[in-house]
């Protein structure tokens, strides 16, 4: 070939072929409908094999009149506020009628759709699968004990595409293991042995009433001779885990008033707190608009100070009745789960303030004492005022696609990536506006009245309304005019320096750091089993020295260090528990000689310095004197 030619060649083969083109997509999915679905779909859930962790599910489902069939996995799960639904332990599925094959294809973008290619006069369909639920809380949330069962049906059902899941009516029916007693929002038609048969409701109904079951099983009246019931149901590893002392069960009771009094109505017919005190359930806490998902550990009642740093969820999720299932962000509401993607711009307010209220009424109730109830407000305003430095490129605003994101699931360096951080920054804010409405109003008014305002209204109606910022806005003017707008936005959208801290100083009180850390702080490093060094040395370190978490820009992070990292010696002395390392940190204070750490990476060893002399420091609020004890007042117990 002539050499002078190849240039050429090489310079029109790209014209003389065809250049690609994106392939054509499959057709979208039904937009969803507000019609009637035919008939009913029936459902029969088998969870009875607790052993190997498998849900048995078979449903019959009318083919709609046009016999066009595409069925879903729920995908966006209200509550998650992210696309999480568990579509890989979806298995075996099979789709018949009349008794012949319906062959079915997965959508070629849309994963968990599926559609069926229903026979010629086919009216139903029957479809069986599993739900291959967690073996380990490694993996994901245990769902499935020998002794206790939780069926949150999402992962139980396909529902038909094209329909509002109000308009499709579901007949359901679970299989238990023997000796099973249960709970749920759902009413009962008729129970068989361990078969319950229950009364057919809207879909949206059944996924937002899930069941708890165990052997060793306790029901608590929480609102004794009241014409609306609230129960707390518990299940336990052991019998002896039930026993609840008659302080701590007063204390779960003012929780019922002292919410009824904060927000002034309810929005259920009934209530269930569905509560598993387990060292093998998963832990949990998760919305519905009658009920709450709530997984503590199995010390919870044998034990409360020790359990004190997670005695707040009960409350945070009964708070979400009200704010997040009848109050819910405009963009936060679906029709079904699983076709229109969850916006989640407003979650500082369904979250943040919902977190704000737990704490409040956990404190109010007396789950938990004003002393602890600082101390874990404490260590919150820390966690966001110094121990979070990625403010400075990632805005509160930003955090709140966190779970689209990622769904809680923290990179390693979570001080700088944040994360979540919507649920206690949003809580500050949120005290921030309830001591400034306090304050602008000589403490006529506080966000209590915003709550009865804005979540109050139509006592006994649990029927869903949206909300948007603006609607958030014009509440807080009705109770004290002031430039919320503003207010709101600038806590969201800005970048610092420092967390949102006015709402402590202007409650009568600061943050501040000593040497010891509070009763909060040692039951939670113990619960976590960690040694929490953050506001100090800049890390946290496991029980056997592996480095959790690093502080960016901190002491350890100067030096060098990194998650993961393990802590073998400091100064020369074998690490022998956390005195080790605190009581080198305790003698470094004041001096100028660096700590020496032996640290393992990997396969490899190394000796890094610390530059630190500044001793240990653990937060703590303190009074700020002569200046009014608005705090004090916000966690009191209302008359």
């Amino acid at each position: 070939m002539n050499r002078r030619l190849l240039p050429l060649l090489l310079l029109a083969t790209p014209a003389q072929a065809a250049a690609p083109n994106p392939a054509q997509l499959p057709p979208a999915l039904p937009v969803p409908q507000d019609k009637s679905y035919p008939g009913q779909i029936e459902l029969s859930v088998d969870a009875t094999n607790v052993a190997q962790h498998i849900v048995q599910v078979a449903e019959t489902i009318p083919v709609p009149p046009d016999g066009q069939l595409t069925l879903l996995y729920p995908k966006w799960l209200p509550g998650n506020h992210g696309p999480t639904g568990p579509l890989p332990s979806l298995a075996g599925l099979v789709v018949t009628a009349d008794g012949k094959p319906a062959p079915w294809r997965r959508d070629g973008v849309d994963m968990g759709a599926f559609h069926v290619g229903v026979p010629q006069g086919a009216h139903a369909v029957q479809v069986r699968f599993q739900f291959l639920s967690p073996l380990d809380n490694k993996d994901a949330r245990v769902v499935m004990t020998a002794n206790m069962v939780e069926l949150e049906w999402r992962p139980e059902v396909l529902f038909p595409a094209g329909y509002f899941q109000r308009d499709i009516a579901v007949h359901a029916t679970v299989r238990l293991p023997a000796g099973f007693q249960y709970a749920t929002a759902l009413t009962t038609d008729t129970q068989s042995g361990s078969a319950v048969v229950f009364k057919t409701v809207p879909l949206e109904t059944l996924l937002d009433s899930p069941v708890l079951a165990g052997r060793y099983f306790s029901r608590i009246d929480l609102a004794p001779g009241a014409a609306v019931p609230v129960h707390m149901d518990v299940v336990a590893d052991r019998p002896q885990d039930l026993v609840v002392k008659p302080d701590d069960l007063q204390a779960h009771r003012n929780l019922v008033q002292q919410a009824t009094r904060a927000f002034g109505s309810h929005h259920y017919d009934h209530y269930d707190f569905l509560f598993s005190v387990s060292a093998e359930m998963g832990g949990i806490g998760l919305e519905h608009q009658r009920s709450c998902e709530v997984g503590g550990g199995e010390d919870y009642f044998t034990a409360p100070a020790k359990s004190a740093p997670g005695r707040d969820l009960l409350p945070h999720e009964y708070t979400h009745s009200w704010n997040g299932k009848y109050r819910r962000p405009a963009g936060l509401w679906s029709p079904d789960d699983h076709t229109i993607p969850e916006q989640t711009d407003l979650i500082w307010m369904y979250e943040g303030q919902t977190t704000y209220w737990g704490k409040v009424l956990a404190a109010r109730s007396g789950i938990l004492d004003a002393a602890q109830a600082r101390d874990q407000l404490a260590l919150d305003a820390a966690e966001d005022d110094a121990a979070t430095p990625g403010r400075a490129w990632r805005s509160l605003q930003d955090t709140t696609d966190d779970p689209i994101i990622s769904w809680h699931k923290p990179s390693n360096w979570r001080s700088w990536s944040r994360f979540g951080d919507y649920y206690p920054e949003g809580a500050l804010v949120w005290l921030d506006a309830d001591t400034l409405i306090r304050e602008r109003s000589a403490n006529r008014k506080s966000l209590d009245d915003f709550a009865r305002l804005f979540f109050g209204v139509d006592d006994g109606d649990w029927t869903t309304h949206t909300y948007t910022f603006d609607d958030v806005v014009h509440a807080l003017n009705q109770v004290q005019p002031y430039d919320w707008a503003s207010f709101l936005r600038s806590r969201l959208d800005g970048h610092g320096p420092g967390a949102p801290l006015d709402g402590i100083t202007r409650g009568g009180w600061k943050l501040a750091y000593t040497d010891t850390p509070s009763t909060m702080q040692k039951a939670a490093d113990a619960s976590r089993k960690v040694i929490d060094l953050t506001f100090s040395l800049g890390l946290s370190l496991g029980s056997d020295g592996t480095i959790r978490s690093v502080l960016w820009g901190g002491p350890a992070f100067r030096a060098g260090l990194a998650p993961g990292n393990r802590l073998e010696a400091v100064d020369g002395l074998a690490l022998d528990g956390p005195d080790t390392l605190t009581d080198a940190v305790t003698a470094s204070r004041g001096g100028t000689a660096p700590l020496g750490l032996l640290v393992r990476d990997g396969a490899r060893f190394r000796t890094v310095e610390i530059s630190y002399h500044g001793g240990l420091r653990y937060p703590h609020l303190e009074r700020l004197a002569g200046t009014p004890d608005r705090l004090g007042d916000i966690l009191a117990a209302s008359k």
